[in-house]
């Protein structure tokens, strides 16, 4: 079986406003947050991502990407 998360054809796009400059900015389901292209700063999902709580996350995306994705 094959992540949703991986597959394209599952993922959905929310559009949030930058809590600094209130930009809207697009932030997929497989990413926990995104920088602000007008004034660089970070914007978060709402949501928990599926990184914070699949025990296989680390697998399914691989160990580098994981730890970058916890750590920030």
């Amino acid at each position: 079986m094959k992540c949703p998360g991986t597959d394209p054809r599952f993922l959905k796009v929310e559009v949030k406003k930058c809590s600094k400059c209130g930009y809207e900015v697009e932030i997929f389901t497989d990413e926990i947050r995104v920088k602000c292209p007008r004034c660089k700063s970070y914007v978060y999902r709402e949501i928990p991502s599926c990184i914070d709580w699949c025990r296989y996350a680390k697998e399914c995306i691989g160990e580098k990407k994981w730890k970058e994705l916890k750590e920030k």
